[in-house]
């Protein structure tokens, strides 16, 4: 089996070729639930690569990021190579099941690197489930020298997906807006905080990006400025294939809240040209808005659910800005899902569509929270560290990425589920806010 990666508006030379990979290469799905800090860490033991010509300086660098990516998720512990009982194998028959059990490994990988017609690397890798004494995984890639980083999450992701079941996160884009400039544009980085881009130069107020289906496609609202002088909230697209910019839609009033449907020929929008702020459903096509809501109060922040049969949105029909769900069919059979504290925003769906993470203003800031579908079982996920606003799952359904202003003005940050692990991911670039974790990209 051959795939290619595809990264935003370049396409990787990286192609995979599966070895041997059996329907129960999963038994271990449940070993592992990646992003719940109280489940047990599978420890892990990464043996050296077995070196095949003038490779020794690509190895180094595949091996570091793929260390970095596992130790950045926090759900693995690395067994020192000091612990190891064999330092590099080249088959599972050469495993000393028994002594790897004393070290406290649970999985382990052994690979080898090759470099051919110059500058082509090949990289076989193995996780091996030593409990078992089988391979869970085995697998070759073939990356241009250049391609060194893509190759590396690659390998680390197919890694997680060995022992958890679950894709992994490596390849993933966090898209999100930050006045570094003075004004505010909108930002692409890694799910780690590396390879920071800038999308937009509008030297303006953009804000609220949105991610298509595929990761192809970003949306977001700018406060522009238009031919007879007048300002408006218009909303744009930016296509990372072809680097091209597209109005979307430049109604009189607010055009902004995008949040694509799953069906990829549709986006939810907030529109306010016919007096009050509603919801419409904009065919990405021939650019025509449908009205999906119409109440007395505004309404905002739409988010379809992962199959696309259900919409979450904020409105203030009752009086204070509630979370309310609806049938994407009939928004007019909208449920109140909230009702606690003095303003709830932004929800999102979890991947699996089972939870809605939401921020909510209570005693003086905004706190993250999650709620069943049915406003059941509302969980606090931040307390009293400043203001935390704009959830975003990751497309594992591991993270969540946020803005807080709990250091140094408003950054982006990410935790997991549970709530306790957190990292910062943007430094220096201003106030950042609304940030959007993008689907898998390979």
């Amino acid at each position: 089996m051959q795939t290619q990666i595809n990264l935003l508006s370049r396409a990787c030379c990286l192609t995979l070729l599966t070895l041997g990979f059996s329907a129960n290469v999963h038994a271990q799905s449940t070993y592992l639930a990646v992003g719940n800090a109280k489940t047990k860490k599978a420890v892990l033991a990464l043996t050296e690569t077995t070196p095949t010509g003038a490779v020794s300086a690509y190895l180094g660098q595949i091996q570091k990021t793929i260390e970095a990516d596992l130790n950045f998720i926090e759900a693995f512990r690395l067994l020192p190579s000091s612990a190891f009982p064999q330092s590099s194998l080249s088959s599972v028959a050469e495993l000393k099941q028994t002594e790897w059990m004393k070290s406290g490994a649970d999985f382990l990988t052994f690979s080898q690197l090759k470099l051919e017609r110059g500058t082509t690397l090949t990289y076989e890798l193995h996780v091996v489930n030593i409990s078992g004494n089988k391979e869970a995984l085995a697998k070759r890639y073939t990356s241009d020298i250049s391609d060194l980083k893509p190759l590396s999450h690659a390998i680390a992701n197919d890694i997680v997906f060995a022992i958890t079941g679950k894709k992994g996160i490596f390849l993933t884009k966090i898209a999100f807006a930050c006045d570094k400039t003075g004004k505010k544009e909108i930002y692409t980085m890694n799910f780690d905080g590396s390879d920071l881009k800038q999308i937009t130069r509008f030297q303006s107020i953009t804000m609220a990006p949105a991610w298509n289906s595929d990761g192809t496609r970003l949306a977001f609202s700018v406060y522009n400025k238009h031919s007879d002088n007048t300002k408006n909230i218009d909303l744009f697209e930016y296509n990372f294939k072809n680097a091209k910019l597209q109005l979307m839609s430049n109604k009189k009033g607010i055009n902004s809240g995008a949040n694509y449907h799953p069906n990829g020929r549709e986006m939810a929008i907030t529109l306010s040209f016919a007096g009050n702020p509603d919801l419409y459903l904009l065919d990405l096509e021939t650019k025509k808005a449908s009205p999906l809501t119409h109440s007395i109060g505004f309404d905002v922040d739409p988010s379809f659910s992962p199959d696309g049969k259900k919409l979450a949105f904020v409105s203030s029909r009752a009086g204070k800005p509630m979370v309310y769900i609806a049938p994407t069919a009939n928004p007019n059979e909208a449920k109140r899902l909230t009702f606690a504290g003095q303003y709830n925003a932004t929800p999102t769906w979890s991947p699996d569509g089972k939870k809605i993470a939401f921020a909510g203003w209570n005693d003086g800031h905004f706190d993250l929270f999650t709620m069943n579908i049915d406003g059941a079982q509302i969980d606090r996920l931040t307390k009293g560290e400043g203001n935390n606003e704009d959830p975003s799952y990751s497309p594992d359904g591991s993270f969540i990425v946020f803005s807080s202003n709990r250091a140094n003005g408003k950054n982006i940050w990410m935790m997991s589920t549970d709530g306790l692990v957190t990292k910062r991911l943007t430094f220096g670039m201003g106030n950042c806010v609304g940030s959007k974790w993008s689907p898998y990209l390979n």
